[in-house]
């Protein structure tokens, strides 16, 4: 029989100290104090905040270089150019997206993480090689980590033949979501990747993810696209589109048009919090009920430099894109980390609740606020009910090279 953890005097999201009771990976008991049996392992808290575990809803496994020698940032920026270049040094460069993206994932639980939406590039160059490589660290981690897996055009659909028919085998083969990417900008082809994305949701009855950097007035046409296909579909809830830069534009009636039609249709938004770009905003999608959940994108990969797979720090990016200041402002920017995360990752059992599966992260900070604001070590990182990290290092078995 699994041992029964037993956690002394949390503070739940900050609220008054209880104890917590973990049995068969679930929260059992939450009470004021609960006594320890024979064979219980008790760690004491000391009231430490308990959130619940991060979710970082849009990521790129395959494609980080950490633990790898540096590399120089020397492509340029467009996104033409720097699919092109990452596209090349897959060549050149040992990236093995098995050995990476368990990097990657030890990295992330030892910040907090226990879920994750990782886009995975399928193109006619490497074929399904990095959506094995991840499908492996997948099944490795799978009692601590929660990954869904998009199969993603990253170098486009219509414009380079064959690629459609990859996804349809990676879909085949276990991928979770079917990815897309800029409809009109890469593949110049908006109803012809649309149709391709789509069909093969409809094929195969998954979600869709859909990469819009398209700004403007392009982008909302391409949105609008998305949302017509949705609708005719009756795919309600299963889709998202990440980045959606397009409702950052300063046509403030074409935004909120949108943004009601996406709450109508329960489509979810998904954002990085970039500087150099605009953003939705978090407010009014929250006014909605729309879901917006934030990930850390490409962590020290041939697109960026930056990264550190911690999902508290990309919460203050969203703070600051936002111009969030007060504490219940702040909350919102934790919350697409978390809840809204979780929403869009239809994650079972979310939560700090008595039958919630027991993902928690312990961060020992006065305040929730402050738990966004200063991004202590992790105390305490609990994943389906084990012990993963403690003070900001990963333990044991996942551990990785």
């Amino acid at each position: 029989m699994t041992k029964r953890l037993l956690l002394k005097t949390l503070r739940l999201m900050g609220a008054d100290p209880v104890d917590v009771l973990i049995e068969g990976g679930r929260i059992t008991r939450i009470a004021g104090e609960i006594p320890a049996q024979d064979g219980d392992t008790v760690e004491q808290c000391a009231g430490a905040i308990a959130l619940p575990g991060l979710v970082d809803a849009h990521a790129h496994l395959d494609k980080t270089l950490w633990g790898m020698p540096w590399h120089p940032h020397a492509q340029g920026k467009s996104l033409q150019q720097m699919i092109d270049t990452e596209r090349s040094l897959r060549h050149e460069l040992d990236m093995d997206a098995a050995r990476q993206s368990a990097r990657q994932v030890t990295l992330a639980l030892s910040k907090g993480t226990t879920a994750i939406r990782s886009h995975v590039d399928i193109d006619t160059d490497h074929g399904l090689k990095m959506f094995e490589g991840v499908a492996e660290t997948r099944a490795r981690f799978a009692d601590v980590m929660q990954i869904e897996i998009v199969a993603f055009p990253q170098s486009g659909m219509m414009i380079r033949p064959g690629t459609v028919e990859l996804m349809d085998q990676a879909l085949r083969d276990g991928a979770d979501i079917v990815g897309g990417l800029d409809p009109c900008g890469i593949d110049r082809d908006p109803k012809g990747q649309l149709d391709a994305i789509f069909g093969l949701a409809e094929k195969h009855g998954k979600p869709v993810d859909i990469h819009l950097h398209e700004a403007g007035e392009l982008g909302a046409f391409s949105l609008d696209m998305i949302l017509d296909r949705t609708q005719a579909l009756a795919m309600q809830g299963k889709v998202t589109v990440s980045h959606a830069f397009c409702l950052g534009m300063n046509d403030t009636a074409r935004v909120n048009a949108q943004l009601d039609r996406i709450a109508a249709l329960g489509v979810s938004l998904a954002t990085t919090a970039p500087a150099s770009r605009p953003v939705p905003s978090v407010a009014a999608c929250r006014e909605r009920g729309i879901a917006i959940c934030a990930g850390n994108d490409g962590i020290r990969d041939t697109w960026t430099p930056y990264g550190n797979a911690c999902m508290l720090e990309r919460a203050m990016l969203v703070g600051l894109r936002n111009n969030f200041r007060a504490d219940v402002e702040v909350a919102w920017a934790l919350d697409t980390c978390t809840t809204d995360g979780a929403r869009v990752m239809e994650l079972d059992g979310y939560g700090l609740e008595v039958g919630c599966r027991a993902d928690l992260v312990l961060v020992e900070v006065p305040a929730l606020s402050e738990a966004v604001t200063q991004r202590p070590a992790r105390r305490l990182v609990i994943s389906g009910g084990q012990i993963v990290a403690r003070d900001g290092e990963t333990l044991g078995p996942w551990q990785s090279a």
